[in-house]
């Protein structure tokens, strides 16, 4: 289940990333493709941003998506303890994201951990970025499938599909029971 607050701390952490970037409203919505209104919405916390909006967001903002996660002031410590780490959960497919990973910049890497429903397809459109952000989705659980531009993967339980996050990335649950992945990422 998502914690609380969870869309308070993505619309303040949408807002610090935005503002210190010295984007106008109007220019994060060219810049990522969602509208306007969408982004002051989300900034507001009046939205339940999907994750296909969030990722566009990220795009626009040149980080990866799991920065969007990331409390507005960062943690100094090495350690995230499991109640800690923000839980959220995709209005638009049902997956439940949890960002494993202390926050802040102690280290280039990200962990993401996904439960990911049976019959559950997320199509992120987003491509590269200015700065590459590098995957590596590790099935921990079950079978998903993953397509990166016009490359198709079918991963079963401890696969693990590196790749540069640089063109339209879909997952897709084709299995009749959910399944969990971890998604490391570098940029």
């Amino acid at each position: 289940m998502t914690e609380p607050g969870i869309n308070q701390q993505i619309a303040a952490r949408v807002r610090q990333l935005r503002t210190q970037r010295a984007l106008s409203l109007e220019a994060l919505a060219d810049q990522s493709g969602v509208s306007r209104s969408m982004i002051s919405l989300i900034e507001r916390a009046e939205a339940s941003p999907t994750a296909v909006v969030l990722e566009k967001l990220a795009a626009g903002l040149n980080m990866p998506l799991a920065a969007l996660f990331e409390p507005k002031t960062r943690a100094s410590g090495p350690v995230a303890l499991r109640q800690d780490q923000p839980v959220w959960r995709d209005p638009g497919s049902g997956y439940l994201r949890r960002n494993v990973s202390p926050p802040g910049n102690l280290t280039p890497i990200q962990i993401v951990e996904v439960e990911f429903p049976a019959g559950a397809r997320v199509a992120y459109e987003s491509g590269g970025r200015q700065t590459p952000i590098h995957h590596q989705v590790w099935v921990l659980e079950g079978a998903i499938d993953v397509t990166i531009g016009d490359e198709w993967y079918a991963l079963e339980s401890g696969d693990c599909l590196a790749f540069v996050l640089d063109q339209p990335t879909t997952y897709h649950n084709v299995r009749n029971k959910p399944a969990r992945y971890a998604v490391v990422i570098t940029s």
